[in-house]
């Protein structure tokens, strides 16, 4: 159970992963020292994961949040799958963000496959950090 991690407790422990073939990872980069910064744990895996590698991690670090960025194009099909995997492996409880090169037209698709959030090339890292903060404090307030 997450308890209060946003406000004193345990930190908030997320992954960033770069999934397939894109080698763009500044955003991820940044990404990675905003939450860092802003008092969150945080796993970079680096360039050319598999779903199957974020997902293990994901699993091992017990993270609370998995980001994925993608720039290449295969936003709907990495996004997909990963939801798939999250799901058969009984971890359809974490929150999942997915940042990049994401047009309008695909968030509805993306929401579908239970994707938490949607942060396009330009999004503030602010809004991103509350995005979080802010989830993990409503799904405490649940359990």
């Amino acid at each position: 159970m997450i308890k209060n991690r946003s406000l004193g407790g345990k930190k908030i422990r997320v992954v960033i992963a770069k999934p397939g073939l894109d080698g763009h990872d500044v955003g991820a980069k940044v990404v990675a020292l905003a939450l860092k910064d802003a008092g969150m744990e945080v796993i970079y895996t680096g360039l050319h994961r598999t779903i199957e590698e974020i997902v293990k991690t994901a699993l091992e670090e017990d993270v609370d949040v998995i980001g994925i960025s993608i720039y290449s194009g295969a936003h709907l099909a990495l996004s997909k799958k990963l939801m798939d995997r999250l799901k058969n492996m009984g971890l359809a409880d974490k929150m999942v963000l997915i940042g990049g090169n994401i047009p309008q037209k695909d968030v509805e698709k993306l929401e579908e496959y239970g994707v938490n959030g949607i942060f396009p090339v330009g999004s503030k890292l602010d809004n991103i950090i509350d995005f979080i903060r802010k989830r993990i404090d409503v799904r405490d307030e649940k359990k």
